[in-house]
């Protein structure tokens, strides 16, 4: 396949990227920070772009098979988190123009339910710190499922994703997280890496959220 990735050089994207390019696919990092990207493989190709220019991004995207979409506009104070809706906005856009059908957006864990069919995100022990960005999140997830036009797939990552081992042995839920048997709900990057590119490769997951942990 011809992946693109937009947000290839963040702890998540970066990680999507080397899990396609170890499966043999031909990848175009579509980065703000081009020089934060090694030329590490002949499949790949680095892009300068920005995200927010529909016809530039669409330009970029076109003739690929799917985009991936590892897009943040970061954390803490000061952070512009109406983002996520605006780009969920531009990126389904540019696909259309770009005549490029399959989306993968990386999305929060905010908007999982819990037991209840509370989302995360409205609970009381949610944490403040990250409330703002989480309930941006969950506005983008619902950008995604008003699209009926194009064939996209928003997977919430496990509410705990850090650094570990690449495994490929986790479970797969919908619209709940995936504890193990102490409760928790974890995956580390490089297993959510793995999910991702085999939801492209096999797609399970068409017009819907998914997730995952171990």
């Amino acid at each position: 396949m011809k992946i693109a990735i937009i947000g290839a050089s963040g702890n998540i994207g970066s990680r999507i990227t080397q899990e396609a390019l170890t499966r043999g696919h031909d990848v175009t990092a579509i980065v703000r920070h081009p020089e934060k990207v090694s030329k590490e493989s002949v499949s790949l190709e680095v892009q300068r772009g920005d995200v927010e220019d529909v016809e530039q991004t669409a330009a970029l995207i076109k003739d690929h098979d799917a985009v991936v979409v590892s897009y943040s506009p970061g954390w803490g104070p000061d952070t512009e988190y109406h983002k996520h809706v605006e780009i969920a906005r531009k990126v389904l856009e540019a696909a259309k123009k770009a005549g490029v059908k399959r989306l993968l957006n990386v999305g929060g864990a905010g908007s999982l339910n819990t037991e209840g069919g509370t989302q995360l995100v409205d609970t009381p022990d949610f944490p403040e710190a990250w409330k703002e960005g989480a309930s941006a999140q969950r506005d983008s997830l619902k950008v995604y499922q008003e699209e009926q036009e194009l064939d996209w797939t928003f997977f919430s990552p496990a509410i705990i994703i850090e650094p570990g081992e690449r495994t490929g042995k986790f479970r797969y839920d919908t619209e709940n997280p995936v504890v193990n048997e102490k409760g928790e709900s974890r995956i580390s990057r490089q297993d959510f890496a793995v999910a991702v590119l085999d939801e492209l490769e096999d797609p399970q997951f068409i017009r819907q959220r998914f997730t995952i942990g171990y």
